[in-house]
């Protein structure tokens, strides 16, 4: 890749600053998942294993008040990056000041500190968010150089990544490395066939992804609470499913431009309510009223199977149903296992539910790679240069 990566930097007794995501979901105090710490320790092993002092720092959660910042220190988050590197990490309950700057000045090489939640900054005035530059400045002047390794952060201008890399030598981290690699390189130089699966509620997320891909992969297929906007394109009845009315002629000027890339599901397991506890039953053609449609039926999964075989380059982003619902999700179920059983392919899920998805049906082991970042892959893939990636510095 033209950007650098750690594997760059001297580290050797450097101050390095590490931008990770550890926006993790914690209830009552207590991390209900540690994904994404345990996806930051080749980085940090590296860095300290290098000689470097690591600052580790991350955000959690939205502030924008002081009465928001209840529960959502990172103290937690340091004890458990404590407990999966086996060593102390220092924590410092500041964004800034004397502690901090103290604490940073204190560090051995190999030794490593972490300071309080970046959005802290965020209850005067949104610094963070905003890419104050008097705070992207201070916390690039606490190190000497800068790793990014928050891809989930990359498609915003913070202060936390792109007013620290403002500022000083800066290099990708191993996951954005791979981020890179992987989404970058499906979508500029994809092995053909290349598929990709469009998943999801909403065409409006997701109508930047299908016209950049329509013209770059062999087929799209389309899932989802979204399918039904393109059927009620194409003048089919589709009941109470989810419709975007204000976006059908947008699905009409898609499908016409995509022609026969585009591939649609051909039926449904429909209901009477948005309920897990109701008859269903399954339909081909069009829905009718008293219906919704909530996931893809037998045929659709039997049709994507055949267009699936033989790819070599495949991105899903979205499921095919209420997945969260065991009787809607047979359809987002059978593209992971399809997807798993793909020989010699690139599989590559784009973040969001269908990483979630993939995660709770068993199958994440089974894919080259799960982004960890759903909006900052999304945008990736609808071909927009990302801001925290783009000021990263170049070999």
């Amino acid at each position: 890749m033209a950007k650098k990566t750690v594997k760059d930097l001297d580290l050797k007794g450097k101050k390095v600053l590490v931008r990770a995501d550890f926006n993790v979901p914690m209830k009552d105090g207590e991390i209900t998942n540690d994904n994404r710490i345990q996806a930051a320790l080749p980085t940090l092993e590296y860095v300290l294993n290098q000689g470097g002092k690591a600052i580790v720092f991350s955000h959690l959660g939205r502030i924008k008040s002081d009465e928001d910042k209840v529960g959502l220190s990172m103290q937690p988050i340091s004890e458990r990056l404590s407990e999966l590197l086996g060593k102390k990490v220092t924590f410092v309950a500041e964004t800034r000041g004397e502690a901090l700057e103290n604490a940073v000045s204190e560090l051995d090489n190999g030794e490593i500190l972490m300071f309080e939640n970046t959005r802290f900054e965020d209850a005067d005035g949104k610094k963070e968010s905003k890419n104050d530059t008097e705070l992207g400045k201070y916390w690039a002047s606490l190190g000497d150089v800068f790793v990014n390794d928050a891809f989930g952060t990359a498609h915003r201008s913070h202060a936390s990544n792109v007013g620290i890399a403002s500022n000083v030598e800066s290099a990708a981290g191993f996951l954005v490395e791979k981020e890179i690699n992987f989404i970058g390189g499906a979508v500029d130089e994809p092995k053909h066939p290349f598929v990709a699966i469009l998943g999801g509620a909403k065409v409006s997320d997701k109508i930047g992804v299908i016209e950049n891909l329509i013209s770059k992969a062999d087929k799209v297929i389309i899932g989802g609470g979204m399918t039904y906007t393109f059927y009620k394109a194409l003048g089919k009845d589709i009941g109470d499913s989810l419709l975007e009315e204000d976006k059908v002629a947008l699905a009409k000027e898609l499908m016409d431009k995509a022609g026969d890339k585009l591939v649609l599901p051909v039926d449904f397991v429909v209901a009477s309510e948005f309920s897990n506890d109701v008859p269903t039953e399954t339909i081909e053609g069009e829905i009718p009223d008293g219906k919704m449609a909530l996931d893809i039926g037998p045929k659709s999964i039997e049709n994507f199977k055949k267009e699936l075989k033989g790819a070599k380059t495949v991105v899903w982003n979205g499921p095919m149903g209420v997945f969260e619902m065991s009787n809607f999700a047979k359809g987002t179920a059978a593209v992971c296992e399809i997807l798993a059983n793909l020989d010699d392919a690139t599989t590559i899920i784009g973040g969001g539910d269908s990483a979630t998805a993939a995660q709770d049906l068993g199958y994440a082991d089974d894919f080259s790679h799960i982004s960890t970042g759903g909006g900052a892959s999304l945008e990736y893939l609808e071909g927009k240069e990302l801001p925290g990636i783009a000021v990263i510095s170049d070999k």
